[in-house]
């Protein structure tokens, strides 16, 4: 079977880089160090000028940290994917928990009746849930397309225990789809030990910045970002990934 490959790409320029490289489909996120947050409507509407052939999921997540979103969030999670079915994406990609770490089986229901009729992804807040194996069940009952984990572990290659149990308990009922950690020299293994048959990687790489003129000590946040430096999806790591 033919490996499908996702990348988590960081802006336009990145879902460029992915196209080039011939993955299948793009998750289009801001805010990456924070684990990923919706891209603004000038980078979705971008990426698609930019693009002709790959499939754009539009993570929708209104910020960092856990999966347990006050009603405002809600709000915003709904009017996100209201614009990202405006703007005619693939796809959207969302998770949500209770405080007690099970999925938030109603909240989801309202997610996916909003999101019809685009493809929906459950992202990794399922690698924080207490128990995967009924989640897996809960998520399939709500209608999600396929999950991104990586087996409830640092790394995917690490999750493969899991990853390959919720492959087998799937039974193709739904996706499941390794991500994090996963790399060209290692892809191959956990497609063969998992049975997965989707991928999800950001292949970057660093892109130096052209300011010649730099004032190094002032920085422009609280967490530490280097700032004359970026890394963005590399179309030869895309390509070497397939």
């Amino acid at each position: 079977m033919t490996r499908i490959l996702e990348i988590c790409a960081n802006s336009a320029q990145s879902c460029v880089e992915a196209e080039a490289g011939g993955a299948r489909r793009v998750e289009l996120c801001a805010a990456i160090p924070e684990g990923g947050t919706t891209p603004g409507f000038g980078e979705i509407r971008t990426a698609q000028a930019l693009t002709s052939a790959i499939d754009i999921n539009i993570i929708i997540r209104p910020r960092g940290g856990d999966f347990l979103y006050t009603p405002a969030e809600v709000q915003a999670m709904l009017y996100d994917i209201e614009m990202a079915k405006e703007r005619n994406v693939h796809g959207v990609v969302f998770g949500c928990l209770t405080k007690e770490g099970d999925v938030d089986v109603d909240l989801l229901k309202r997610l996916m009746a909003a999101a019809s009729p685009l493809s929906v992804t459950f992202h990794r807040a399922f690698d924080v849930c207490r128990d995967p194996f009924r989640a897996l069940e809960e998520i399939i009952a709500c209608g999600c397309d396929r999950i991104l984990t990586s087996g409830q572990q640092p790394d995917a290659l690490q999750g493969i225990p899991l990853i390959a149990e919720l492959v087998k308990r799937a039974a193709n009922r739904i996706i499941i789809m390794p991500g994090c950690g996963i790399r060209p020299d290692n892809i191959a293994r956990i497609e063969a030990q998992t049975g997965a048959t989707e991928f999800h990687t950001s292949a970057r790489s660093i892109r130096y910045s052209r300011m010649e003129y730099r004032k190094e000590e002032v920085s422009m946040g609280n967490i530490f970002v280097k700032e004359f430096e970026r890394e963005e999806t590399d179309r030869q790591k895309v390509a070497a990934c397939l």
